[in-house]
């Protein structure tokens, strides 16, 4: 369920990770920026009374579970990416240790990814009957 906003600025990031070069560093700081707004309009789009989640709530409260383990990593989502951006501002961090980090928080965001779409299949499967 991680929404548009995100996706290419997923992909610029794994571009820049696959392929470091001088100025990696700053090109990561560059790219964060739109991942974390991108993020935030997720969360946005989600959360909250009106969101997506709400709705899902609505028509499948079986999905509880399922969607308080994905707002659960919202948060560890938000604060690897505060704590990326704030590593990656620092000189004492290593380039390794940002393509780490910055490893980790791609993996991070495909797994949401995936549980979102498998939470919206197992939603809709169920709504629609099924298959034989």
């Amino acid at each position: 369920m991680v929404t548009r906003p995100i996706q290419q600025p997923t992909t610029v990031l794994s571009r820049a990770l696959a392929a470091p070069g001088p100025r990696w560093r700053e090109q990561l700081v560059v790219q964060l920026g739109p991942l974390r707004r991108g993020f935030t309009e997720h969360v946005r789009i989600t959360e909250g009374p009106s969101g997506r989640y709400a709705d899902l709530l609505r028509t499948a409260p079986r999905l509880h579970r399922g969607i308080r383990l994905l707002v659960g990593e919202h948060t560890a989502i938000v604060a690897a990416l505060a704590a990326l951006q704030h590593a990656a501002g620092l000189p004492s961090v290593s380039a390794e240790e940002l393509r780490e980090q910055t490893g980790n928080l791609l993996r991070a965001l495909d797994r949401h990814r995936r549980r979102g779409a498998d939470l919206l299949w197992e939603a809709y499967q169920a709504d629609l009957g099924g298959e034989d």
